[in-house]
């Protein structure tokens, strides 16, 4: 009996490991996601250009825009991705220990994943649902005071805006900024290169509507 209960502590903290783990690494990704918006490629590019690069990019330009966008419009892309892997962790049998922790990995991995783009619209309120407020002043979910100091020029810290949590110690190893001096000395590529373009562009499509 001491040996079955001592089995399923190891069973219960290996699993619950793997819960913020999962978070950890949809945060990761969404700030590894957020900067190669940011940083690379043009609006013009097929599919990405205007799906993921505008937003991304008109955001920076206007923040109050984000707020704007319906439920769909917000999670719809995000959705799409997403929702298979979380469908999918329902299929894992759970008949070891590997398969349970792989399984709520993958589960906290995607259901924070899904909620990106929403989690990333409530740190542009003010004011958020209540509920929401609370998530956010316990750390659970990115806040509005830390998404804030993404949103000064050049808007080059804090690009993960799932959970936040890898924002400061990515800032602290200049993880991407040491990313873009790399694939620089690799391809050629300038990081930002349109931007003041593009900035331009939309200032003036603006003034012309």
């Amino acid at each position: 009996a001491g040996k079955i209960l001592m089995q399923a502590q190891v069973l219960t903290w290996k699993c619950l490991l793997c819960v913020p783990a999962g978070m950890l690494l949809a945060d990761f990704l969404s700030g590894l996601i957020h900067w190669s918006a940011d940083t690379w490629g043009s609006e013009s590019m097929p599919i990405l250009g205007k799906r993921l690069l505008h937003p991304f990019r008109v955001h920076h330009i206007n923040p109050a825009d984000f707020l704007r966008r319906q439920f769909i419009d917000t999670n719809g892309d995000v959705a799409f991705l997403a929702i298979p892997v979380l469908v999918a962790a329902f299929w894992i049998p759970l008949d070891s220990e590997s398969m349970v922790a792989t399984a709520m990995f993958v589960t906290a991995f995607s259901s924070v994943g899904l909620m990106t783009n929403q989690i990333h619209q409530w740190a542009h309120m003010r004011r958020a649902p209540l509920p929401v407020r609370w998530l956010q002043r316990t750390g659970l979910i990115l806040s509005h005071d830390a998404h804030e100091k993404h949103h000064y020029p050049p808007y080059v810290q804090n690009y993960c805006i799932a959970t936040g949590w890898c924002n400061r110690p990515l800032q602290a190893i200049r993880f991407f900024s040491r990313l873009e001096a790399m694939i620089t000395r690799l391809t050629g590529l300038e990081p930002r290169h349109d931007e003041q373009q593009f900035a331009e562009a939309v200032f003036s499509e603006k003034r012309a509507s």
